[in-house]
């Protein structure tokens, strides 16, 4: 127990010797979250190379899994699976705008659905402290998968560019926050 103490003790020491970075990195991202807010159109086209990257590298993965497996069937799943992602990787990078449109329209459907069943689930926990929060939460999520679906297609060319302005500058915020607090 003493050691696990003494352990933990020396890694907090370690991190809080580097509160600089944390700091450094915070600004970083407030940076780069400014900068996706001054052109939305860009940070939607980026975030749009991004999960284009990450499909295509799924897919040539998966591809090659597909040679490791022992059976036909499985082969040609992993195959036809692989192929698709690929396929869509490299349909991100020929038509950022419609991979877009389609990445927008999938978020839209998630926030709307994802936020009706954390409002029913919040509604059926009534009797429970915080159940309100929970319902509020999911309400609040489907009010905004119902606007972009709402906007859509047309504020396809902004809303992923939004959100990750939205999610660089909460981020940068709470690096410097953990910074900061790492100093005292």
């Amino acid at each position: 127990m003493t050691l696990q103490r003494d352990a933990l003790r020396d890694a907090i020491g370690q991190t809080r010797a580097k509160w600089g970075w944390f700091v450094g990195l915070g600004v970083l991202l407030l940076i780069l979250g400014g900068i996706a807010f001054g052109n939305l159109f860009i940070a939607t086209v980026a975030s749009v190379y991004v999960v284009g990257w990450l499909m295509l590298m799924a897919g040539i993965i998966e591809i090659m899994h597909a040679f490791g497996v022992k059976t036909w069937s499985r082969f040609f799943y992993w195959l036809l699976s692989g192929l698709l992602y690929a396929v869509a990787g490299f349909f991100a990078f020929y038509n950022p705008l419609l991979a877009s449109a389609v990445l927008t329209f999938l978020l839209a459907v998630a926030l709307l659905a994802s936020g009706v069943l954390r409002a029913w689930v919040g509604y059926k926990h009534r009797p429970e402290k915080g159940w309100g929060w929970l319902v509020a939460a999911g309400v609040i999520s489907a009010l905004a998968g119902l606007v972009i679906a709402m906007g859509w297609p047309v504020n396809s060319v902004w809303v992923l560019g939004l959100f990750l302005a939205v999610d660089l500058i909460f981020q940068g915020w709470a690096f410097i926050a953990v910074g900061l607090a790492l100093k005292k």
